[in-house]
């Protein structure tokens, strides 16, 4: 897995809010971030960060009109080069697959894109799945996808159906961009029929993507080797965790380093394996709990538990609170198995 080491903020988010009446340095602030933050160059900020300031963001422009004006900017000629190497693609198929490889370049978030009975199915996951994300971010991230169909394919497309982890106070708009309603589910998700995915994009351009595709490869290659053994054991252990596979050990051999290296390492990154591995339950933990309707035997099952009271006691140790009251706090639904 490609580990990326932030979420790129430029200097347009201070036209685009001051286009809506806010202060960009008042949305900083509320978000606990400096307010020249959007003077500097090549700034990233980490997930949790970034939620605060998309949190600020809706909690400044609570008009659920917001990510719709937000998604109708995307225009073709607005260049982020993994959006326009979609927007170079022959169909939405295309355009889909190689956005999930290079979404990473511009946010620690996976595409994972899927053809159902139902049709194209393109569901956004965070890497780091320490909070809620804010409904601004869940739902832009949907519409993005809606409006990069009607550029590519110059057609009205309309979704089959749409999925968000949480509904906006007022869907209307969303719904109204959208031409489907909003269905509630554990994440975000948006499906195109079969016929929308093979649909021509009349900006198809197979030359550029001949300039375009080796660089974008090079900038993953860098994103890579970039990564610290701390990201890079955090990765592995989410897809290690539900297989109960957790000693250092095996982790330093999906890594093709030793077990004494691998703890050198982290030990000069100023953690340790047993730090990540709680990090990483823990986390995981608060996403299942408040996103999903998963029961607390199911999540101790996917976070390596052999006994669901195990997973209690160590919940407890981590938060000083039971599973069940973190969910609710949530506003998740009571564990069915309760």
């Amino acid at each position: 897995m490609t580990r990326n080491h932030g979420y790129a903020l430029d200097a347009g988010w201070k036209g685009i809010l001051a286009a809506n009446g806010v202060r960009h340095q008042d949305v900083l602030r509320c978000a606990g971030l400096p307010e020249e933050l959007l003077d500097r160059p090549d700034v990233r900020l980490r997930t949790e960060p970034f939620f605060r300031f998309c949190q600020a963001i809706e909690d400044a422009i609570p008009d659920p009109g917001f990510a719709v004006r937000l998604a109708r900017s995307l225009e073709a000629e607005w260049f982020s080069p993994p959006v326009f190497a979609a927007l170079c693609s022959p169909n939405l198929s295309a355009a889909a697959r190689r956005l999930a490889r290079f979404k990473p370049l511009i946010a620690p978030v996976t595409l994972d894109v899927s053809d159902t009975a139902a049709g194209l199915r393109l569901t956004f996951r965070w890497m780091e799945s320490i909070a809620q994300p804010p409904t601004l971010l869940n739902g832009f991230e949907i519409m993005y996808l809606v409006r990069l169909a009607r550029l590519g394919t110059r057609t009205p497309v309309t979704p089959v159906a749409v999925v968000m982890p949480r509904l906006p106070d007022d869907s209307a708009a969303y719904e109204a961009f959208l031409g489907v309603p909003v269905q509630e589910g554990a994440s975000p998700t948006v499906t195109f029929s079969a016929a929308d995915a093979q649909r021509p994009f009349l900006t198809s351009n197979a030359g550029m993507w001949a300039i375009f595709e080796p660089e974008l490869r090079r900038r993953l290659v860098d994103l890579e080797d970039t990564a610290t053994f701390t990201e890079r054991t955090h990765a592995v252990l989410l897809e290690a965790l539900p297989s109960g596979q957790l000693t250092v050990d095996a982790v330093a051999r999906r890594l093709a380093v030793s077990a004494r290296t691998l703890q050198r390492r982290l030990h000069g990154e100023g953690t340790s394996y047993k730090e990540i591995v709680r990090e990483t339950r823990e986390g995981l933990a608060r996403h299942y709990l408040g996103r999903t309707r998963l029961t607390s035997h199911e999540i101790a099952y996917l976070l390596g538990f052999e006994e669901p009271t195990s997973f209690f006691r160590a919940f407890h140790e981590w938060t000083g609170r039971t599973p069940e009251s973190v969910r609710q706090a949530a506003g998740g639904a009571a564990d069915p198995a309760s």
